[in-house]
């Protein structure tokens, strides 16, 4: 299969998306994006969508959090990941698979009937995850793009894929809240270097392949096109997969957590990695590509 997307060579280069953002205007059930959201997200990679879930559900959903976290035969799985300096809880990956409660978020139409829209298919979960930046210890996550590992070291031929996570609790500027370089998703930043063998294993904790030069940055980010989805708890942002993100450390009193889903077409499915030797571990990479159905709200 021809790379589209070449990565991790002698040189970084800046080159077109040749993927389309937006698959489908077509509303998918009562919960589809309306025109205008479309092309918000159509134009600048992602959408930030406030209310979403109540305080309510937001409790349920951090309770079961705090369930997992105090499971110590859970926290024996890789797919809990510490701090890099501490046995707190940074990542937790496919957190559907460990709860029943979770699985049926990942479903819930309130998120499902936009994913689907957007990417004008069926679609399957690539991965999970819950990410926890502790009060005043969580740490940053560097530039990146997250197409470029999943494409480079799970082998996704396309970016048909796209985030759609849920704010746990506020996100605010000091508490280290996701940074994303509007418009950026146009562009495909081949990174220079080349994938050492498990790269994963430390990527987790601390990213240092795949991730673009300051001079890539610069010229990604130049006439303002720096942004933060902040938000309060209960707030639903779709980006998509190839948009430049990172994070500062949190730096304020108070937790930042936020629940993940990879939303991924099932027309776009894994072939062999792009610029790695083997893929990446399965639960980074899941294999079910059985098509999701909705279930009712959370």
């Amino acid at each position: 299969m021809k790379d589209l997307y070449p990565s991790r060579g002698l040189e970084e280069k800046i080159i077109k998306r040749v993927d389309d953002v937006v698959y489908s205007k077509e509303k998918i059930g009562k919960y589809s994006l309306e025109e205008r959201e479309l092309e918000a997200y159509e134009q600048d990679g992602f959408i930030i969508l406030p209310e979403v879930f109540s305080s309510k559900e937001i409790k349920k959903l951090k309770e079961e959090l705090k369930e997992l976290e105090a499971n110590e035969k859970l926290r024996k799985k890789e797919e809990f990941i510490s701090e890099p300096d501490s046995n707190k809880i940074r990542t937790i990956f496919n957190q559907h698979l460990f709860s029943k409660i979770y699985k049926k978020l990942s479903r819930d139409p309130r998120i499902l009937n936009k994913v689907m829209q957007i990417l004008g298919s069926d679609v399957y979960i690539h991965h999970g995850r819950i990410n926890v930046k502790r009060a005043y210890r969580g740490k940053s996550f560097p530039w990146h793009s997250d197409f470029e590992t999943w494409h480079s070291e799970d082998g996704l031929p396309n970016c048909r894929c796209l985030s759609a996570w849920v704010m746990l609790t506020d996100n605010t500027q000091f508490n280290g809240p996701l940074y994303l370089i509007k418009q950026s998703h146009k562009k495909f930043v081949s990174c220079e270097g080349i994938t050492p063998k498990d790269n994963y294993k430390k990527s987790l904790k601390k990213q240092e392949y795949g991730v673009p030069s300051i001079n890539a940055i610069k010229k990604l980010a130049k006439n303002d096109k720096l942004v933060s989805a902040i938000g309060k708890a209960g707030t639903l942002v779709l980006h998509d997969g190839n948009i430049l993100h990172g994070s500062s450390d949190n730096i304020s009193p108070d937790d930042r957590t936020n629940i993940f889903f990879v939303y991924n077409s099932v027309k776009n499915t894994p072939v062999k990695p792009f610029a790695s030797k083997s893929p990446r571990a399965p639960f980074l990479s899941l294999q079910n590509f059985k098509p999701l159905k909705t279930k009712k709200e959370i």
